[in-house]
């Protein structure tokens, strides 16, 4: 069901409007002239899990959740594999190379009203690079799990539980 202000008032495909219609048991955008559904789907995040030492790398950010501190993570571009994305934007903000191991977690983030994500968190081994914060991050730095700073994302407190958990059962290094 739609709980929120419709955001879209016209079709990508045709510029005819969209009017809410139940397609499906559930409310969706679709348009009177040519019947294209809009399907508002979430956006792909990654963020990529470093530990050191049983301490994990998080970058404070300096644009949106200012000051507050972050798994390093961005957008998956429309072209782009997911493993390449994590790389890329881990680069792009902590200077450093990375190698993926796997899988972590998936979750779905609704803190943003305004944008859905499913963030997909990876681990991951350094394998070069400088560490310094660059992007969308004013500083990168290892914090122990049992002592972290102010997090922008709630995801990101459920992954480090995890985290925590499973070092503490041994499941991981």
């Amino acid at each position: 069901m739609m709980t929120q202000e419709q955001k879209y008032q016209y079709c990508p495909k045709c510029g005819g409007k969209l009017c809410v219609n139940l397609i499906h048991d559930r409310q969706r955008l679709r348009c009177q002239e040519c019947s294209f559904i809009l399907y508002e789907n979430p956006i792909v995040g990654v963020a990529a899990i470093l530990l050191k030492n049983k301490k994990i790398l998080l970058g404070k950010r300096n644009t949106s959740y200012k000051n507050l501190w972050c798994i390093p993570c961005g957008y998956v571009e429309y072209d782009e594999d997911v493993y390449d994305a994590a790389v890329r934007e881990f680069k792009e903000e902590t200077g450093l190379d990375i190698t993926i191991e796997r899988v972590y977690t998936v979750q779905s983030n609704f803190h943003n009203p305004e944008r859905h994500t499913v963030g997909i968190w990876f681990l991951a081994h350094e394998s070069g690079g400088k560490l310094e914060a660059s992007d969308d991050l004013d500083q990168v730095d290892y914090f122990d799990l049992d002592n972290m700073p102010p997090l922008a994302f709630p995801t990101d407190e459920i992954v480090i539980e995890m985290l925590r958990k499973d070092i503490e059962g041994e499941k991981m290094a």
